[in-house]
């Protein structure tokens, strides 16, 4: 082959990137990285907000459940500085001769802290008798009687864009999870003598 051949063949061949096409590519690739970035920063903020209100939904079904089998009241208590809530009971405490309240800390039920910007946004107890209904820590609390019942509550956890509505209904102590503001759930009344 002579070298006017060879010549011919490389200036056939292409010869790689320009640096203004390898600029565009890597221009390219951090814009659709910081639109990946802003969409996951939003969806990390809603599954924020869903876990801490599923945490709730499970702890309130877990204080029903074991209100009704011990066979004493369980309660969940809210922490008004909007920092969680835990389960908790009444024992017998021995060293003391008396009962105490203790938090639930087991397998299935821990106390719960909430994480970035989730908080408790609206908050609606009515206390079952009319007495825990003047006392203000009523309305730091929902109490879950042994004979199923419970203080009627509608809790709304949030972190100011996203929203989910726990509700309770008395006659039965069940809890429901709504997505949305506690103003747009409605609790059912259950006439539990109706046939």
């Amino acid at each position: 082959m002579d070298t006017r051949s060879l010549q011919r063949r490389r200036s056939q061949c292409p010869r790689g990137f320009t640096l203004v096409e390898v600029l565009l590519v890597v221009a390219l690739i951090v814009v659709l990285g910081g639109l990946g970035g802003g969409m996951y920063a939003g969806t990390h903020r809603k599954l924020l907000v869903t876990k801490a209100a599923r945490q709730f939904l499970l702890t309130a079904k877990y204080a029903r459940i074991m209100a009704i089998e011990r066979g004493r009241p369980y309660e969940v208590q809210l922490d008004m500085g909007n920092k969680g809530f835990l389960a908790a009971t009444t024992q017998w405490n021995p060293n003391l001769g008396q009962m105490e309240k203790v938090p639930v800390r087991d397998y299935y039920c821990k106390p719960v802290a909430f994480e970035g910007q989730v908080h408790f946004e609206d908050i609606k107890i009515g206390a079952a008798s009319a007495e825990a209904a003047a006392d203000e820590e009523s309305q730091q609390r929902i109490v879950f009687l042994p004979n199923g019942s419970a203080d009627t509550a509608v809790v709304q956890i949030g972190d100011g864009k996203t929203h989910y509505s726990i509700a309770i209904v008395a006659s039965t102590g069940k809890a429901s999870l709504h997505e949305g503001t506690a103003g747009e759930v409605a609790i059912p009344i259950v006439d539990l003598d109706a046939q």
